[in-house]
């Protein structure tokens, strides 16, 4: 269980909010504000309460303080997206920072410059912690896609003030918990991507947690060739092949269905509108790859989804960037936003690529969930204690800082 804003009597103190407003920028604007979007119900909830709010972030990887990383680009979708004026502080710490927060009024917003212009901030350093805490009366995180760092403002701080989620974090937290902790049943997980080498972990976790895998993408290809497959030219770890029978193994011993494609779009290149046709599993040429699964897979994995409650999607089941090898994946997503407006299927998806496709298939808006938190949410699929997560835990008969508020 983890205290959220609710638990927090914010009126009148100093709220030291961690965001993660790593946004994309050029030419010092900001590209695209997603970021900046999905914190603004914490910020304006605690304005509202009359919380002296005070955002911490961080922009890129500086070595120290380097003004090509100011975070001074951020004021104005800041102000534009919390609908009022955001003050600025050009340090995170020290007296250019104390002299801004004196002056705040209940309701006010501030951003402080950059936490990583101190490489105090990535090592967790207790004192740089203390410096940051300072600054605030109690502190929020809302940073879920930082909280697989043990940092200074993303965990150091929940040890050294009352500790709260944001509701960004709080909806992340809730969704990931209904898609694996307390599922309901049956559960699938689709899992893609190029190599199954960086998602062995994930697998490991998933086959003891799921009633169906699928595997799409690269990695399919590996566990056909380890299961005696032709697989051509395409992309395939064959050196892990060893690996992926033991993952079969341990998914037949958990009572854990892997499914996988039955046939494939084949070409003899990765380019757009490459001549291209469909083949069996069974039958794929020497010289030609498999860039897609094929439409027979498609309607087995959507057969198959037809009876799950709940879906978890991490990569792609092709090379959905270009046409036609885009068509797997567009299908069994458009179908399950469908089944998602229709309420009969949860679904939770996170991580770069699958963000992109369910992006270009137009399915991105119906999902239930779609996390933006790409490392974290992984490292949560694979079962891994996030330190960011676990400092805003309550623990049993301890004290959470919320005053007697209840949560």
């Amino acid at each position: 269980m983890f205290r959220t804003i609710d638990a927090l009597d914010v009126k009148g103190k100093r709220v030291l909010v961690r965001c993660d407003l790593n946004v994309p920028a050029k030419d010092g604007k900001v590209t695209d504000t997603t970021r900046i979007d999905r914190s603004v119900d914490t910020l304006k909830q605690l304005s509202a309460k009359g919380g002296k709010v005070i955002i911490m972030t961080h922009f890129g990887r500086p070595k120290g303080r380097d003004e090509k990383y100011s975070q001074k680009l951020l004021l104005e979708p800041l102000a534009k997206a919390v609908g009022q004026p955001v003050g600025w502080a050009d340090d995170c710490i020290g007296p250019e920072a104390e002299k801004v927060i004196a002056a705040m009024k209940d309701g006010d917003i501030v951003l402080l410059q950059n936490v990583r212009f101190y490489p105090e901030e990535e090592k967790n350093d207790p004192a740089f912690a203390r410096k940051l805490a300072a600054n605030g009366d109690v502190y929020v995180n809302d940073a879920f896609s930082t909280a697989h760092r043990a940092h200074a403002s993303t965990e150091g701080l929940a040890h050294i003030l009352p500790a709260a989620a944001g509701r960004l974090m709080q909806a992340e937290l809730e969704a990931l918990g209904k898609a694996l902790q307390h599922p309901e049943k049956p559960v699938a997980a689709i899992v893609g991507g190029a190599k199954v080498s960086t998602k062995l972990e994930l697998l490991g976790n998933l086959v003891a947690k799921v009633d169906y895998l699928i595997i799409g993408g690269g990695m399919a290809n590996t566990f056909l060739f380890a299961m005696g497959k032709p697989v051509g030219k395409s992309l395939c770890e064959k050196d892990m092949a060893p690996t992926v029978l033991e993952i079969i193994g341990k998914a037949k011993a958990a009572k854990c269905q892997i499914v996988l494609p039955v046939d494939g779009v084949i070409a003899s290149e990765f380019a757009e509108n490459a001549a291209n046709s469909v083949v069996s599993s069974d039958a794929v040429p020497d010289d030609k790859m498999v860039l897609d699964a094929g439409p027979a897979s498609a309607e087995a994995i959507i057969d198959r989804l037809g009876g799950c409650k709940t879906l978890v999607w991490n990569g792609p089941l092709g090379a959905f960037e270009i046409a036609p090898f885009d068509k797997a994946t567009n299908a069994v997503a458009q179908w399950a936003a469908e089944r998602t407006k229709q309420g009969k299927l949860l679904t939770v998806a996170g991580g770069g690529d699958t963000v992109s496709a369910l992006a270009k298939a137009g399915a991105l808006e119906s999902f239930s969930y779609v996390s933006t938190a790409g490392g974290a949410f992984l490292e949560w699929l694979e079962g891994k204690t996030l330190p960011g997560v676990a400092a805003l835990e309550v623990k049993a008969g301890g004290g959470c800082g919320c005053g007697g508020k209840g949560h």
